[in-house]
């Protein structure tokens, strides 16, 4: 039976300590929870004489009973014996990114509970204390994670700032925040919960009704297409009845020249046999002159020439001549005719029909242009119908409206524009790459920009030495018209589209070295977000320091180590300090970090992060001895920069399922090009064995090449080459 509840516990957890209810009481609402979970939480709203139900909200007037349930108690203690039973037989270790108890000795077994009050992680043996030992019993108990503490003063994180909107420690209440506006983590987390609750309500309600529109949609695009399908039905069967008239028809007009063929035939064969039997007896006639003339007998001549010579004319015989009643030329030409007419008629109805059914889309936008698309006013249109108001040709909106030949534009400009369908474009179109994508055409990835001087301040605040006079490089463009770009002074910026502006190459020549403070024998290193420089790598990598030589407009020259009077271009180059000798010397806020494999244990404890673990720089200290780093297992953790390693392009792990390809700097890999690959082929790593690595290129499946030649393309990269 225990197994049995085991498999649902879910249904028996508090939801304030998220554990197995432990001396379980139901409110009246009809909700259970832990004795001391419910009393902790009403005890702190006691004050304002506040009672609620953590999970539905139900308010009561007065502090209801708190009643242990006796049968619901037992249930726990028989969840609780067999759930400790299985979790001592199912102990498992912990993974990476796992969080490992803190009191394990040797291997290090999975943490499931994390104690906010200890600062420590134990797995399902160690935590026992807690719900048996009465003074641990009112610790607070949360699932395994990594316990948020102050940087600065080691202590727990308890108090949010509304001023600076950050969650901070006791002690930075008393000293930083003194006189801000904080509260406690829980009270504003029950009210942003509910405005999140709020919006979660408003977005369910907005995807109920998209999915009807969808519904309706789909209904109408099934009716629409069966109603083509039967006009389609409808027309065949027409023409094929049109068809089988003129095949009636036509055997009718055969059946008819038949019967005047045979009518004519028949007079035909009468005055023939008429003719043969006039020819019969002429040679009759014949024969009998015949003998007469032979008679030598000159008497029996005469005596019979008489009566041979009376019936022996023949004039008086009619002439015979065979005239048919009907002339089938005159039939051959009227079926000419006839088809001549037919065909101008059937090509005149039937282009007429064809054009009326054109004439029932006339409606339809000339473009294929729908709402939400992105558009602007077609460059060879002078002036709009509707006037520009406060849109130019560079503005780009989204389509709210069509209706007939007229749509709707919200611009940043000018909300609510009304334009004609043929006097717009599209901004954007399907599979555009990052170099368009969701911004004007103008502007795409590798431009130099700036904020615009009308930009009081940028929706997404300034940043670090950023001013209007600060020229950066395009890095990527997102969907929501953000814009992430490169200053000298700040990388990875974020701005909107329609808050910049291009920068011509004659305004840069100039500028761009003023602003990026590079100058001559400054140290310099080329940036990290830098895939291939516009002048190749040569024996440069993301690691070389070098010194600038010469500066010439957008271009300079550098000594490095590796390579003499390297030429780079100012905007892919970045400063180095000088100061100190260790990381401190190359680091900077955003880039990517890791824990030296030289160190066992880091002075401010592991937490999640492991030797594998990469992260970005957050915070650098003013003494140059700590800094902020935020893992994906453990944000905002401390490391000593002593302890650290700068990671390139060069360093990160290559895996399985990850985008690869060859390295700029390899002539000839070790087991040779393959067909058709380049150092732009972009593939996927299939296999990894030892040094090897299988990768599958769109033009040569299982290639085999080292992982030392191999190279990490980011996404953008890849999709932009993944087409070679």
């Amino acid at each position: 039976m225990a197994e049995a509840i085991l498999g649902d516990q879910d249904q028996y957890s508090c939801s304030i300590c998220l554990d197995l209810l432990r001396d379980p009481v139901t409110i009246p609402c009809g909700h259970s929870y832990c004795m001391s979970c419910i009393s902790e939480c009403w005890n702190t709203n006691d004050q304002k004489g506040i009672y609620t139900c953590p999970q539905c909200r139900h308010a009561f007037n007065s502090k209801p009973p708190l009643n242990r349930s006796t049968v619901l108690n037992e249930i726990m203690e028989k969840l609780r014996s067999t759930e400790l039973h299985v979790s001592e037989s199912a102990q498992s270790l912990a993974g990476p990114g796992e969080i490992a108890c803190d009191f394990c000795a040797g291997e290090m077994i999975k943490a499931v509970k994390s104690c906010l009050e200890c600062r420590a992680s134990y797995c399902e043996i160690h935590v026992q204390p807690h719900y048996n030992v009465p003074a641990l019993k009112k610790h607070k108990l949360v699932k395994a994670a990594v316990i948020p503490v102050c940087p600065k003063h080691d202590k727990l994180l308890e108090v949010y700032c509304r001023t600076d909107q950050k969650c901070v420690c006791m002690h930075c209440v008393l000293d930083d925040h003194k006189d801000h506006d904080t509260v406690p983590s829980a009270k504003e987390r029950d009210e942003k919960q509910i405005k999140l609750t709020r919006s979660q309500a408003k977005v369910k309600q907005t995807i109920q009704t998209k999915e009807k529109e969808l519904q309706k949609m789909k209904m109408d695009i099934t009716s629409h297409s069966d109603s083509a399908k039967k006009a389609v039905d409808n027309s065949k069967k027409v023409f094929s009845e049109l068809v089988k008239l003129i095949e009636k028809k036509s055997i009718e007009v055969i059946e008819e020249i038949k019967a005047q063929e045979k009518a004519d035939l028949d007079q035909g064969t009468k005055l023939q046999k008429k003719l043969e039997e006039e020819i019969t007896q002429l040679k009759k006639r014949d024969g009998v002159l015949e003998d007469l003339i032979q008679t030598d007998d000159n008497i029996q001549f005469l005596q019979n020439y008489e009566s041979v010579s009376s019936s022996s004319g023949s004039n008086g015989l009619p002439s015979f001549s065979f005239q048919p009643y009907c002339s089938f030329e005159d039939v051959r030409k009227l079926i000419c005719d006839l088809t001549g007419r037919l065909e101008n008629t059937c090509t005149q109805e039937i282009s007429k029909t064809i054009s009326k059914v054109s004439d029932l889309s006339a409606k339809r936008p000339s473009v294929d242009i729908v709402v939400g698309d992105r558009v602007r006013v077609k460059p060879s249109v002078v002036t709009p119908t509707h006037k520009w108001g406060s849109v130019t040709h560079l503005s780009v909106g989204v389509v709210k409206k069509i209706q007939g030949d007229l749509l709707t534009v919200d611009f940043p400009e000018q909300r609510n524009w009304t334009g004609v369908v043929s006097e717009m474009e599209r901004a954007t179109s399907a599979g555009s790459d990052l170099s368009t994508k969701n911004g004007p055409v103008n502007i795409k990835v590798g431009d130099r920009v700036r904020v615009k001087p009308s930009i009081t301040t940028p929706k997404h605040n300034w940043g670090r030495n950023i001013t209007h006079k600060s020229v950066g490089v395009v890095k990527d463009i997102k969907d929501d018209d953000s814009v992430v770009v490169d200053f000298p002074g700040h990388a990875n910026w974020k701005g909107i589209l329609t808050e910049m502006e291009l920068v011509a190459i004659d305004e840069t020549i100039g500028t761009l070295s003023l602003d990026s403070n590079i100058k001559v024998g400054d140290k310099v290193r080329v940036k990290p977000s830098v895939v291939t420089p516009t002048h190749k790598w040569g024996a440069v990598t993301h690691k070389s320091i070098g010194v600038v030589k010469k500066i010439q407009g957008d271009s300079l020259t550098v000594d490095f180590s590796e390579q003499k009077n390297w030429t780079g271009m100012v905007s892919e180059m970045e400063i180095v300090a000088s100061a100190g000798s260790g990381l401190e010397s190359v680091v900077k806020i955003g880039d990517q970090v890791r824990v030296k494999p030289s160190v066992v244990n880091p002075t401010h404890k592991w937490g999640a992060v492991t030797h594998k673990s990469i992260g970005v720089v957050q915070k650098i200290h003013g003494s140059l001895e700590s800094l902020i780093v935020d893992f994906p297992e453990h944000k905002k953790w401390t490391g000593l920069f002593s302890e650290m390693e700068l990671v390139t392009g060069d360093d990160l792990d290559i895996k399985v399922g990850d985008r690869v390809r060859v390295k700029s700097s390899i002539i000839t890999p070790k087991h040779n090009w393959g067909g058709h690959i380049t150092h732009k082929s972009v593939g996927v790593v299939k296999d990894i064995k030892s040094e090897d690595v299988i990768v599958d290129f769109p033009s040569h499946k299982g290639w085999k090449g080292i992982l030392s030649e191999m190279e990490l393309v980011n996404n953008s990269d890849a999709d932009v080459s993944g087409s070679s």
